[in-house]
């Protein structure tokens, strides 16, 4: 049984430590609505081996965000799915046949940007179709590359000034999306998700845990002060992004 949960290039600490991390991670992401998936790649980047990394963050994220939206199904705003997937399977698509990279410097301050944007810019009352559109194809290309991309599809969602349970319900019913397409992108490149099953079914029940717990906080919060923490760490997260993009172009 043990070994089930183990795959041979991971070891049995790591299995375990991944396996902790991915119901610490639930928990930040359904208590604040942001920054569990940055945290759990940035983990399993040290952990895992990089060929695995994003694929297998990628089938985590589906079980982890569709416990959080199977919770708060009735809360998902639906008009805005269509939309969103339709740009994720145009960006997946792109991802999944280019070879080229966007310069990390460049791709860095441009994220940074666009988030300060949403969290500080003017109020709008909801994203057009054709914004929710770009969002997805942009957002959908670069997990392909970079996996953590919830940061800039959360901004989008903040845009629409939802209660907290909407904003927290509708962001992970489009993570779900986005990243079942990228692992169905990923299988047909030819990654074999096999070793990894048990680990990942251990990592998504623990996640559940994580998120039914992380429920409990975030229906005890009021709207204000959900907000001033999603921008607070959307804006913590966009300057950490910022920063490494001004060092990477070694103005530093």
């Amino acid at each position: 049984m043990i070994e089930w949960l183990v795959p041979a290039d991971v070891g049995f600490s790591a299995s375990m430590g991944l396996i902790a991390l991915s119901a610490a991670t639930s928990f930040l992401t359904a208590a604040a609505g942001i920054g569990g998936g940055i945290v759990l790649i940035a983990v399993m980047a040290v952990l895992m081996p990089a060929q695995a990394l994003i694929p297998v963050h990628g089938v985590v994220q589906i079980g982890s965000n569709a416990g959080r939206a199977g919770i708060m199904l009735r809360n998902v705003e639906w008009k805005v799915m269509a939309p969103f997937c339709v740009g994720s399977l145009i960006g997946a698509a792109i991802g999944g046949m280019t070879a080229v990279q966007l310069p990390p410097a460049v791709l860095n301050i441009g994220l940074a940007c666009f988030i300060l944007y949403s969290v500080w810019g003017p109020a709008v009352t909801a994203p057009g179709r054709f914004k929710v559109i770009i969002t997805g194809a942009f957002s959908s290309f670069l997990t392909m590359f970079f996996g953590a991309t919830g940061t800039f599809v959360s901004a989008m969602v903040k845009s629409m000034r939802l209660g907290r349970l909407e904003h927290v319900a509708t962001h992970s019913a489009c993570m779900v999306a986005q990243h079942f397409i990228k692992v169905i992108a990923f299988g047909l490149l030819g990654f074999n998700y096999a070793p990894y099953a048990g680990l990942v079914v251990a990592m998504i029940v623990s996640g559940f845990i994580g998120t039914v717990i992380g429920k409990h906080v975030l229906v005890k919060m009021n709207d204000i002060v959900f907000h001033r923490v999603l921008a607070v760490l959307l804006s913590l997260l966009a300057l950490r992004l910022l920063y490494e993009g001004v060092a990477l172009l070694g103005l530093f």
